[in-house]
């Protein structure tokens, strides 16, 4: 039972308010959202911000992202209970949690340690078993578990990193931003017999992918 419940009044809304409006009809994503206490993935001084139609900051440059392009994302992705699904950009493992509800088993890579040890420790203590949080350079992905029926890239990339591509399952999809530094298009990529297409979704604006195969470290804008 949650302990406040003008969380779950505020979640409701969202879901009704920024998700169903804007034209997210994935039901299973909707439950997911409904179900996935957000608050719970925000600093403590954050939570009454946590159901906001806007990103918020969780700590070492990095934020949690806006309620719509969680969701926009995870529809895209088209989970289906039992998928592999990798996350480039743990964060605070909202995304991760959300995916898990759907029923994939996840892999999630942070490359900050903090960060990466806050989303192990809180998913544990919230019961997502079903992800498994990796420190390390995301934009090369994760072979180890490869291939993954489903790839989300919450950071925003130059390009499609080539190891990703090389990691996505036949039939898989890959929604990953892409562009410059300040804006980015939100794009949809499935693998068909062997072939790549591709599908251009929102505009979007996330921090940069920062590592061998996206965006070096000295460019991160402050």
């Amino acid at each position: 039972m949650e302990q406040n419940p003008a969380f779950s009044l505020q979640r409701r809304a969202m879901v009704e308010q920024q998700l169903c409006r804007r034209g997210i009809r994935d039901e299973r994503v909707l439950a997911a959202m409904l179900k996935v206490p957000r608050h719970e993935f925000v600093a403590p001084e954050q939570r009454a911000a946590a159901y906001d139609d806007r990103p918020l900051p969780i700590g070492e440059s990095e934020t949690i992202s806006q309620p719509y392009m969680v969701a926009s994302m995870t529809a895209a992705a088209r989970i289906l209970a039992g998928d592999k699904a990798l996350e480039i950009g743990a964060g605070s493992g909202y995304q991760a949690a959300i995916l898990a509800e759907l029923g994939a088993s996840v892999v999630t890579i942070e490359r900050n340690p903090s960060l990466a040890q806050c989303a192990r420790d809180r998913l544990r203590r919230l019961g997502y078993p079903n992800v498994h949080v990796v420190t390390g350079d995301g934009s090369e992905g994760y072979p180890p578990d490869a291939p993954y029926n489903a790839i989300l890239v919450t950071a925003g990339s130059p390009r499609v990193p080539p190891p990703l591509l090389d990691q996505l399952a036949e039939g898989g999809r890959l929604v990953i931003p892409i562009g410059d530094l300040h804006q980015q298009i939100l794009q949809l990529i499935f693998k068909r017999g062997g072939e790549l297409a591709r599908r251009d979704l929102d505009p979007c604006q996330f921090v940069p992918l920062v590592g061998k195969q996206a965006w070096p470290e000295k460019i991160r804008p402050n």
